[in-house]
């Protein structure tokens, strides 16, 4: 593995996921640069919209000539991601991977995902059928997922939000003291909080 080449890759990503408008950004699991968990804001004028879907990201040793192990954390309705594991069916993680592609353009193509759902090349037989079938069914099943897993706001409020950011840093390994001072340095931005976190 070119640990120079992810090296700059995560110094790259970290230099686009300064922008406050950057629908993906992503952090080091344990400082381990084969090992990144990513985040995905849900698109507008989606089912999807307000979401922020995790997605677990483990590199491979022959990395990058073969893709990236990409998993969805957060519970999702779409017919190319499974509803039971979090696997993804996306061409640039299988076949159409180059060497040429990042991190950062395999999520920013799940978030086009999201957009755009291929129900003819699914992951999830079921999930695909409703959409092909019934859409009204679908996009009430996809908003219901989003508000249920995607949006710790969304049910309590902002003190449920900061305990959820709270938790999500302690699974990365930290300290509650430590995660609660980061957050609170960061006026609770959890992205910045956890490149604090590592160092970065």
């Amino acid at each position: 593995m070119d640990k120079s080449r992810l090296a700059k890759e995560w110094k790259d990503f970290l230099k686009f996921q300064e922008r406050s408008d950057s629908p993906v950004t992503a952090s080091l699991v344990n400082d381990d640069l084969t090992h990144w968990k990513g985040i995905i804001k849900g698109p507008e004028d989606t089912p999807y919209q307000g979401g922020v879907f995790r997605v677990d990201i483990t590199l491979p040793e022959d990395y990058p000539f073969a893709p990236p192990k990409m998993r969805f954390d957060t519970k999702i309705w779409h017919p190319n991601v499974s509803s039971a594991n979090g696997a993804i069916c996306l061409d640039i993680l299988k076949d159409n991977w180059s060497p040429a592609l990042t991190i950062r353009t395999a999520l920013l193509s799940l978030q086009a995902l999201l957009s755009a759902p291929e129900p003819d090349d699914p992951q999830d037989a079921v999930v695909a059928g409703e959409y092909k079938t019934d859409l009204p069914a679908f996009y009430a099943h996809a908003k219901h997922h989003t508000e249920t897993y995607a949006n710790p706001a969304a049910s309590g409020g902002g003190a449920r939000e900061v305990d959820m950011k709270v938790k999500n840093l302690m699974a990365m390994g930290f300290a509650q003291e430590q995660c609660e001072e980061a957050l609170q340095m960061f006026d609770q931005d959890e992205n910045r909080a956890v490149n604090h976190l590592l160092g970065s």
